[in-house]
């Protein structure tokens, strides 16, 4: 389910990633929360060596089937803080909307270390954003979150615009540890009906956890709102942003 409904990334992106680390084509990746694998399959096309570290004994599960025709790719289940670091093995470090949940004093460091002299960090998140597309439905949804399951409501906050999402760069710079940050951007948008976005809702652990009632009274609102108000279907805006630097 994970696998099928979360959104993945631009084609572009992966492009960008590879022109703008400078990687050879036999140059070897480290993917920090490889998820399903969804960020690493477009990589382990190209042919680059690669080594996920997952720390969901699920998710790693799931990207080794996913990754199972790629021989030269390798998913380890363990936590990046737990994982002995393989100094200077590495050309490349990415990070799928995962590096977030890592603490910053010991990420930028370990993957610094990773790093072969030359070698470049790829971070790169989704973001959900506005989009005028949309027609008011995130707006609208925020009443059923307030009256229907209102621990969530800090979850779903209505969407930024693009021009608010948080920027990472002065992080990354910061550091100490890494050169100029380029920054790249990607709008676009995702279309979903009512199952497949209640799909992608259940990917959520906050509405995972919510009681089978609530849950399900909950749900079905959603759903209601989608099918009668908004024609069976949904869009949702992404902005994924790309920070790419080279190691000092």
């Amino acid at each position: 389910m994970y696998d099928q409904v979360r959104p993945g990334y631009p084609e572009a992106l992966f492009d960008d990633v590879v022109s703008l680390s400078e990687i050879t084509p036999d140059g070897r990746i480290l993917e920090i929360g490889c998820g399903t694998g969804q960020a690493t399959v477009p990589f382990a096309r190209r042919g680059y060596r690669i080594l996920c570290i997952e720390l969901g004994k699920n998710l790693a599960t799931v990207a080794q089937k996913n990754l199972a025709a790629y021989p030269q790719v390798e998913v380890r289940n363990i936590a990046f803080e737990d994982w002995v670091t393989q100094e200077n093995a590495f050309d490349l470090v990415i990070s799928a909307t995962a590096f977030h949940w890592l603490d910053p004093s010991i990420a930028y460091k370990k993957t610094a270390l990773a790093l072969r002299y030359e070698g470049a960090i790829a971070l790169f998140w989704n973001e959900h954003v506005y989009s005028d597309a949309s027609n008011g439905f995130f707006e609208e949804v925020q009443e059923l979150y307030q009256t229907l399951a209102p621990q969530l409501v800090k979850d779903d906050e209505p969407p930024l615009r693009e021009q608010e999402v948080p920027n990472k760069t002065s992080e990354i710079e910061q550091t100490g540890l890494f050169g100029e940050v380029v920054y790249r951007s990607y709008r676009w948008d995702a279309t979903y009906n009512s199952a497949s976005y209640l799909n992608l809702l259940n990917t959520y652990s906050g509405h995972l956890n919510l009681d089978h009632i609530t849950k399900a009274r909950f749900f079905h609102a959603i759903a209601e709102l989608i099918n009668t108000k908004f024609n069976g279907q949904i869009t949702k805006g992404y902005l994924t942003t790309l920070y790419v630097a080279h190691v000092l």
